[in-house]
């Protein structure tokens, strides 16, 4: 079964993350995709430019639309903006019986902040609706209130405490962290799970939390345990990095390479 998966984020015209990442990274790992845009913005791999949030009853009609008609089989959820939203969001999810991966996209890669600092609180009010969170270190930080993990003993101590607000796991991120390695932890009741990739050298990263997160829900809603569809996703992405440095794309943090395996098969 091709799984429907269904990406609520914003929109990046430039093609490396949001809505447009999504679609790639759910279509690359064998997904359907189908998507809620929360957001317009003007951005490039440079920064971003202008941002106009969607109107709510938008958001909640696009929502219904395609849960009156489509099976959802996961719902990965991105850029938010602001309270409002986030409100309109989790009344959307209300019924719905399907593994939801939230991503708590708050600042882009340029460091032009994407969620407004008074919106924070309602996004942790949306952490028990979810099935797991992506968050990176600074994504994390923002969520605790505290200061960026800078080792791997914080970041597991983070990944607890964020686990604690009510999601039923954690991915926490490491690739703010220095070294040869760029470790993620997965956090659950049952278990915790480190997973290493060898860092890449290239500024070419835009959107990797987009797609890390869009591959993920993509193999849960394909019926893989969190384990082996965390596995599955951190292998993709790592390859989407490896591959990014073939794409010419902008001046700045240029995308991944989401299709690395197709352009691999086709030669």
């Amino acid at each position: 079964m091709i799984p429907n998966i269904l990406t609520i984020a914003g929109s990046d015209p430039s093609g490396g993350a949001g809505i447009q990442a999504d679609i790639k990274a759910i279509s690359a790992n064998g997904g359907y995709a189908m998507s809620v845009i929360t957001a317009l913005t003007a951005q490039n791999t440079r920064g971003v430019q202008a941002v106009s949030l969607c109107d709510t009853g938008l958001i909640a009609a696009q929502m219904a639309s395609l849960r009156d008609d489509i099976r959802i089989d996961a719902i990965k959820i991105g850029m938010l903006g602001d309270a409002a939203i986030i409100e309109t969001v989790a009344e959307g999810l209300t019924g719905l019986e399907c593994p939801v991966v939230l991503d708590p996209v708050m600042v882009a890669k340029a460091g032009d902040r994407l969620l407004a600092e008074a919106a924070v609180t309602a996004l942790r009010a949306l952490l028990p609706r979810a099935d797991l969170i992506t968050p990176n270190l600074p994504e994390a930080a923002d969520l605790l209130g505290c200061a960026e993990a800078t080792t791997l003993e914080e970041m597991r101590d983070q990944a607890h405490a964020l686990r604690a607000l009510g999601p039923r796991a954690v991915l926490l991120k490491g690739g703010h962290l220095r070294g040869e390695q760029s470790p993620d932890l997965l956090v659950t009741e049952q278990e915790e799970l480190r997973l290493d990739a060898p860092r890449i050298a290239t500024r070419n990263t835009h959107g990797t939390g987009c797609t890390l997160s869009s591959a993920l829900a993509t193999w849960l809603g394909a019926g893989l345990s969190l384990p082996d569809a965390t596995r599955r996703a951190k292998a993709y992405l790592s390859a989407a990095i490896a591959g990014a440095d073939r794409l010419s794309v902008g001046a700045g943090h240029g995308p991944v390479h989401h299709f690395h395996a197709f352009q691999e098969d086709s030669q």
